[in-house]
């Protein structure tokens, strides 16, 4: 690895030092193994150091988080944000959790093509619960359809809701049903039923939440233990709420 961190620097002709580059892409303990002797998340930095060296202005990157633990996750999103500073940095993952680490715009991809997932945090989030009938209303079932067919739930079933295109998805057991309400509607049935409004487009079932991820001072999501591990987006002014609703 030492050298070919000092190859690239003068190629490049770059005045960086091997030894902080070696720090910053953490491959300090691998200065002496060669590439192909490198693990699968070693092997990452790497791609990542190659990309801090080229002259595109536009990088594409498959999968990066695949092989990292939690730990490394947090570093690579370091030097991804640096990068992006000077590059754009495309990434493509089937994972939604990733995507939300390291990316301003997320596009989901399916049979009618490329669509926009919001998640961006809001102010108005706050704003918007305070201003919601908070009425105790009961709702026994959840009126969804697909393929024409008209599907009920039990709230508990459910594991979120979100908002995306203008529809409102249901997804119980990692499909997903169309409702016709909207998220307030919703979020004022499900309230006796341990449902919160975690974002702006997003409902949670607190029994389905496994995990509150903290990725930076402003960058929260929730891990949901649904067998399909999905992640949601939280917002940051929501985190204090929920925390006080868990007693944590």
């Amino acid at each position: 690895m030492e050298e070919l961190i000092a190859f690239l620097i003068r190629v490049t002709e770059r005045n960086d030092r091997v030894v902080l580059l070696m720090d910053y892409f953490a491959l300090k303990e691998e200065r002496k193994v060669k590439i192909k002797d490198l693990s699968s998340s070693k092997r990452m930095y790497v791609t990542l150091l190659r990309v801090f060296f080229a002259h595109q202005p536009t990088i594409v990157l498959e999968e990066p988080y695949f092989y990292l633990e939690e730990e490394d996750r947090r570093h690579f999103k370091r030097i991804l944000d640096d990068l992006s500073k000077e590059k754009q940095i495309l990434i493509l993952t089937s994972n939604l959790e990733d995507a939300m680490i390291s990316c301003d715009a997320i596009y989901r991809l399916n049979e009618l093509g490329f669509h926009p997932l919001d998640i961006r945090d809001s102010e108005d989030d706050k704003q918007e619960a305070q201003e919601q009938d908070r009425a105790n209303i009961t709702l026994q079932k959840i009126y969804t359809k697909k393929n024409d067919k008209v599907i009920l739930f039990d709230p508990p079933e459910v594991d979120y809701i979100e908002s995306m295109d203008g529809s409102i998805l249901v997804h119980v057991g990692g499909e997903n049903y169309v409702c016709a309400l909207t998220l307030t509607e919703l979020e004022q049935r499900l309230l006796n039923f341990g449902f919160f409004r975690c974002h702006r487009s997003y409902i949670v079932n607190l029994q389905k939440v496994r995990e509150i991820i903290t990725w930076t001072k402003n960058s929260y999501s929730l891990r949901l233990n649904t067998g399909q591990d999905a992640v949601v987006p939280l917002s940051r002014s929501k985190l204090q709420e929920l925390k006080a609703l868990l007693n944590i």
